[in-house]
């Protein structure tokens, strides 16, 4: 399929929508603490998603029969994404927890996530959180203009294994724009020199998810919630970026909120 190329004024309300929703993940990363609860965090994004005249792309997205029925996505530990938020999932000290915020704002999505320790980590669970952020870094440098989808790829998993983790298979970045999910697909591995051309005007949202174990996934019964089949964390982050002649452009930047910060 054709990968959207965003003119001028598509590119000026992706930029309100991703800083939107970078806007509502940066709120909720200091709320990240023990004795909070999942379903607490859904709440504050809902409400100040739409506080900030956006609304969320996840709620009642369509997957086969099911609607997704949160506001945001919030995964903790093993859980690698599409974690859906409960009163029930207390956090504790040692839990690491991802926060997918994705926005619907001007016809425009903004797509971005982070995953927050919750107090001290184990050492080899702080060199995930490392890793897959400096991951999602190397893969952005990637997305040059005249370069392929697959040097994104490829500079995420190379990077990821050499440091002894394993990247996510069945899930993969993607493009967005007009809707969450355009294309192309961006696996987190593959081989450099593949895929489609990078060209001026694409947004891409480039999201490594990475393992402490093996690659392998499961969905709990839920339809929604993937989880790691061996039990171990996993870490998510992600950006929206723009490819421009000057080099990859990252949209999902906060903006000042002013009265509307979450408290």
């Amino acid at each position: 399929m054709t990968i959207p190329i965003k003119n001028k004024e598509g590119i000026a309300r992706m930029r309100e929508a991703c800083a939107i929703a970078a806007t509502v993940l940066e709120q909720l990363k200091p709320m990240v603490r023990p004795g909070i609860t999942t379903q607490d965090l859904e709440e504050a994004g809902r409400d100040l998603i739409a506080r900030l005249g956006a609304r969320s792309a996840c709620y009642g997205y369509q997957h086969g029969s099911r609607r997704y029925p949160a506001h945001t996505c919030i995964s903790v530990n093993d859980e690698v994404v599409h974690g859906i938020p409960s009163f029930r999932r207390v956090l504790r000290e040692g839990d690491v927890v991802s926060l997918d915020i994705v926005v619907w704002h001007d016809g425009y999505v903004g797509d971005n996530a982070f995953t927050v320790p919750v107090g001290a980590m184990v050492p080899a669970v702080e060199k995930l959180l490392r890793v897959t952020r400096e991951a999602l870094d190397l893969g952005i440098r990637a997305a040059q203009v005249g370069n392929r989808i697959g040097d994104i790829s490829h500079a995420v998993q190379t990077y990821v294994e050499a440091n002894g983790f394993s990247v996510v298979r069945d899930m993969v970045g993607h493009g967005v724009g007009v809707s969450m999910h355009e294309p192309p697909e961006i696996p987190n591995f593959g081989r450099r020199g593949t895929g489609d051309k990078i060209k001026p005007g694409m947004t891409l949202a480039i999201e490594p998810m990475v393992n402490l174990g093996a690659y392998r996934t499961k969905t709990l019964s839920d339809g929604w919630t993937i989880v790691t089949a061996d039990g171990t964390p996993s870490a998510h982050f992600e950006h929206t970026v723009l490819t421009t002649d000057r080099g990859p452009e990252i949209l999902t930047v906060p903006r000042p909120l002013g009265a509307a910060q979450v408290t």
